[in-house]
């Protein structure tokens, strides 16, 4: 038998048995359409005037829609557009240890091997006058290490504040004083917090030996007493030639970049380790920085 396009198909006969209860057929093509007549309800029901038989009433029977019912066994079809799961969540809160003042390194035994900084966590301050070199050699020595290490330059912290940036160059006043105490605490809590969590650092600034407020105390303050400061330190003609090379605010006049220099000559007799990289290229440098890092670790300065 031939079934509408489209019609469900009626689920399979049993042997003895007319079509599953509920099932209304297929109409034909050129069979007259309409809903299914309603069968009269049958006797004891109310509205009937029968009596009703002794004993349970039957269920009422079911009534046939006007269009085919699907069989009983059927599930409902699933949705045709099931909406995507959300995505599973990659990140969440990941606390970090907060970061308290660096102390100082305890120094190996006798016995122990050297330490070798370039594979330990520390704490370094290079100091040295404009020209000397201390940005490039920082850089090149924590892109070199074989632990994380962060470049935080003081001179670029300051040159965050745009509008109304106090450049030390117009002269040295409460202004830029209170704008350079704040980029250096600001360049504290950022290594402290960089330290807590594993990863070393290496900043740097032109800290005067004659100048508390431009000194050390402050860097020890925001920092910790187990920072670990180096001076950088070649001859005059290197750093005039250097500071000519550069533009901008960062670049002084010579008159400026002699007397910078004769005061951090201050350094010499002071204890704090001192490179002359005046014959030195920025690797050289970096390597010989290592070997400094590494008789500190040793034996730690007393600043």
């Amino acid at each position: 038998m031939q079934h509408a396009v489209g019609s469900p198909l009626p689920p399979p006969h049993e042997q003895g048995r007319g079509p599953h209860v509920g099932w209304a057929s297929a109409h034909h093509p050129g069979a007259p359409q309409g809903p299914a007549p309603v069968p009269p309800p049958p006797p004891g029901y109310p509205g009937t005037g029968a009596v009703p038989p002794s004993g349970p009433m039957p269920p009422p029977a079911p009534v046939p829609s006007s269009g085919p019912m699907p069989p009983s066994h059927a599930q409902p079809p699933a949705p045709r557009h099931a909406p995507a799961p959300p995505p599973p969540e990659t990140t969440g809160h990941l606390p970090l240890p907060p970061g308290g003042l660096v102390g100082v390194p305890a120094a190996p035994p006798a016995s122990a091997p050297a330490p070798d900084p370039a594979a330990t966590t520390l704490a370094v301050l290079l100091i040295g006058p404009a020209g000397a070199g201390k940005t490039s050699v920082a850089k090149y020595w924590a892109d070199h290490r074989r632990v994380p290490t962060a470049h935080i330059s003081l001179d670029d912290v300051r040159e965050w504040v745009r509008s109304g940036f106090a450049d030390p160059q117009s002269g040295w006043n409460d202004h830029s004083e209170a704008q350079y105490r704040l980029a250096r605490r600001t360049c504290g809590f950022a290594a402290r917090n960089f330290l807590a969590n594993g990863i070393s650092c290496i900043l740097d600034d032109a800290v005067f030996p004659d100048r508390p407020v431009v000194g050390l105390g402050g860097w020890k303050r925001h920092v910790g007493p187990g920072l670990l400061p180096v001076v950088l330190l070649p001859g005059l003609d290197i750093v005039l030639e250097r500071n000519a090379e550069r533009s901008g605010n960062r670049r002084l006049t010579d008159e400026e970049v002699a007397r910078i220099h004769g005061r951090m000559a201050g350094w010499y007799g002071s204890g704090l380790p001192i490179i002359d990289n005046s014959q030195l290229d920025v690797p050289g440098t970096a390597r010989l920085l290592d070997e400094v890092l590494a008789r500190a670790m040793a034996s730690p300065p007393s600043w």
